[in-house]
């Protein structure tokens, strides 16, 4: 709902996008597409995707009409092809945008005039292989390219409660830890997150969510320090969000 509503959240993406510099191109990892192997969008028009049930009709009404770029696509599959096989990394010319990247992108850039690429998330590997193949996405930073994660460092639903956000103790405990890892730039720790104890298995029951976050610290530079924004949990999730680079 964050993506129709005023609110803190949206507010603080949309001012987000009015201080980050413009970029060329977005390449978003989302929570949202798992795949086997690893897929790129390659649609020249991607089209929106309403990945999720039960919500009001003006989220279903919505459209992000930003363009694709297969060119971006391409170069992605060759930057990850150099690490895995060529038959690993496959463009999919098909693949919309889900709400794990135009919940975020209509506040941050609602012309929806920049290209959008999605990299999908092949969950069934390991963290530290999600964060190596975000290493090696490094070079698109210096063509222009905004690298978005799009997840949730805590992401429980069984244990969420609509009626009571107050936050337990475990994630609050996880909170903590995850921010102080981030801080100091811990990432072999949160790559291999089920190593951080019982507050991570609640925190990640399921990677999908947690995953994205290895893509951007892949791509962190020596002397890069997170600024931390929407650092909020409620319940059983967490809205934290950070940005490295121009506007931290």
């Amino acid at each position: 709902m964050n993506a129709i509503e005023d609110n803190e959240f949206s507010r603080e993406w949309a001012q987000l996008g009015r201080r980050l510099p413009r970029p060329r191109a977005i390449l978003c990892i989302s929570a949202h597409w798992e795949t086997r192997g690893v897929h790129v969008s390659a649609a020249q028009q991607p089209q929106t995707i309403h990945d999720f049930y039960g919500f009001p009709k003006p989220l279903f009404d919505v459209r992000y009409p930003a363009p694709g770029s297969p060119a971006l696509a391409q170069r992605v599959v060759h930057l990850l092809g150099a690490s895995l096989s060529p038959q690993a990394v496959h463009a999919d010319p098909g693949r919309g945008l889900d709400h794990g990247a135009w919940s975020v992108l209509r506040v941050m850039y609602p012309q929806a005039d920049i290209p959008v690429v999605q990299l999908s998330l092949d969950s069934a590997r390991p963290g530290p292989w999600h964060y190596a193949l975000g290493q090696r996405l490094d070079a698109l930073r210096d063509e222009g390219v905004l690298i978005v994660g799009s997840g949730d460092i805590i992401h429980n639903l069984r244990l969420f409660s609509f009626h009571d956000r107050k936050s337990p103790d475990w994630a609050l405990r996880f909170h903590t830890l995850s921010q102080r890892l981030i801080e100091n730039g811990d990432h072999q720790a949160l790559a291999d997150y089920p190593g951080l104890g019982g507050d991570a298995h609640l925190a990640i029951p399921t990677p999908e969510h947690y995953l994205p976050l290895l893509y951007v610290l892949g791509v962190q530079r020596a002397g890069e320090r997170p600024l931390f924004f929407n650092d909020v949990v409620m319940s059983a999730l967490s809205m934290t969000s950070f940005v490295l680079g121009a506007a931290s």
